[in-house]
């Protein structure tokens, strides 16, 4: 019997967005009291997977640590603070990097999607949630700026030189805004004009992505480190996908192959050229990118299994997929794909590949987040390992006033608050990235 108070952050769990709030609530050895309890909970809620009463095999749900709980609130107050008239948040310029005032910069949309994005992981949507007005301004803003931008060019914004551009590339903008669309797609199901709107503006954003991928599959206007704007790309197709949105699929696949073919399984060796020669950035990249055809290779071998089509020790290799109905050439790419995850996630976690420069900069926080998020898609349990790891780091290095900054590179506090919180509130969004990871 537990015999402590538990406390939880609110959460958004799944299609539908269950919200929830249970604060100090204590369990005593009263079977009744206790059962009573459970009955006011709604099904699926992960204080019921928490109690015994759900498994949580299928979901990866996992409860957020209190110290975790109060970084996120502090975050998030400073953020909604730094927001402008306009809706949206800025970076700041490459040039005035020294420039910490979050109202003393121009706003830009891939400032505003990420903070937006983790406004939204954290409980808050456009109707429920303490900043639902501030996430709808910024849904605005990030409209207006793709109702606005020419069909031909490749991004949404005319600004130039922003920290995020220089670091990531010159195309990050509609890359983030992307992603951010796929998001409020299900969010504004109360409003078809509204979400009608956001479809059609995800949709211009996908062609621009698509537009500006060079034949390799990358996205091209590389920055300092381009990889993590192409990975990010590969991020934002997916999304956009599973949303039905009109994603080429050739262009997924191949942007999967480039990040992919940023890591050798077999040697462990990354290629850094288009990433700054960091290799935290490149191998975080080839994680997110493989998980999700790792993830099938998991479930269609463990269901050979289980009918007897292969034995119990039968290895993950291209010649096994093909005895389970995988044709020659998929074999051989899902094969590479799962010793891709496996090895880049490991490597993704060595204490000396996530110094990354050597100290924090929005790099380093994205691509922790793109190694969580590809451990998520991937149904890998081990996630919750880097979660407790993870957010003990970011806790830590949390300045006084609730926000986070980076001390090289894209150094902005709006920016690298954004991104921090995304990663501290990713078991907020466990359900919608298993269900992003499922194959079509």
């Amino acid at each position: 019997m537990l015999m402590k108070t538990l406390r939880f952050l609110p959460l958004v769990l799944g299609t539908g967005a269950l919200v929830f709030s249970l604060a100090a609530f204590t369990l005593h050895e009263n079977r009744a009291l206790r059962n009573a309890a459970l009955r006011e909970i709604p099904k699926g809620c992960v204080f019921r997977t928490v109690m015994g009463e759900e498994s949580s095999d299928d979901h990866l749900l996992y409860n957020t640590p209190e110290n975790v709980a109060r970084s996120i609130n502090r975050g998030l107050n400073w953020l909604v603070q730094a927001q402008h008239e306009s809706g949206g948040w800025g970076a700041g310029s490459h040039s005035r990097q020294h420039i910490m005032d979050p109202h003393a910069v121009q706003t830009d949309p891939a400032t505003t999607s990420m903070v937006a994005m983790a406004i939204l992981r954290s409980g808050s949507t456009l109707t429920k949630g303490e900043y639902a007005s501030q996430l709808g301004k910024a849904l605005e803003y990030i409209l207006r700026s793709v109702e606005q931008s020419p069909a031909a060019t490749y991004n949404i914004t005319e600004l130039t030189g922003t920290q995020i551009q220089t670091k990531l590339g010159t195309n990050i903008d509609v890359v983030l805004a992307s992603q951010f669309l796929s998001n409020m797609v299900e969010h504004t199901e109360h409003n078809k004009a509204l979400q009608a709107r956001v479809k059609k503006s995800l949709n211009t954003c996908v062609a621009k992505i698509q537009r500006a991928q060079d034949r390799d599959g990358s996205i091209s206007g590389d920055g300092w480190a381009g990889v993590l704007q192409s990975s990010f790309a590969t991020t934002a197709l997916e999304a956009a996908q599973a949303t039905g949105a009109n994603v080429d699929g050739d262009a997924l696949k191949k942007a999967r192959e480039f990040q992919k073919g940023n890591y050798d399984a077999k040697t462990g060796q990354s290629r850094t050229d288009r990433g700054a020669g960091i290799v935290l950035y490149s191998v975080s990249g080839s994680t997110r990118a493989s998980a999700k055809e790792a993830r099938r290779v998991q479930e269609e071998m463990e269901e050979a299994k289980r009918n007897g089509k292969l034995s119990p020790g039968a290895a993950p290799s291209a010649e096994n997929l093909q005895k389970i109905g995988f044709t020659k050439d998929d074999a051989l790419r899902y094969a590479t794909a799962y010793e891709v995850y496996n090895s880049a996630k490991q490597t993704a976690q060595q204490e000396d590949v996530m110094d990354g420069f050597g100290n924090n900069g929005g790099e380093e926080f994205l691509s922790y987040l793109q190694t969580g998020e590809g451990m998520i898609i991937g149904k890998d349990q081990t996630w919750k390992n880097w979660y407790d790891n993870m957010s003990g780091r970011l806790v830590k290095i949390q300045n006084n006033d609730g926000s986070w900054n980076g001390h090289h590179c894209i150094t902005s506090p709006v920016f690298c608050t954004a991104t921090c919180l995304l990663i501290l509130a990713v078991n907020n969004d466990v359900e919608r990235l298993i269900k992003m990871g499922k194959e079509n």
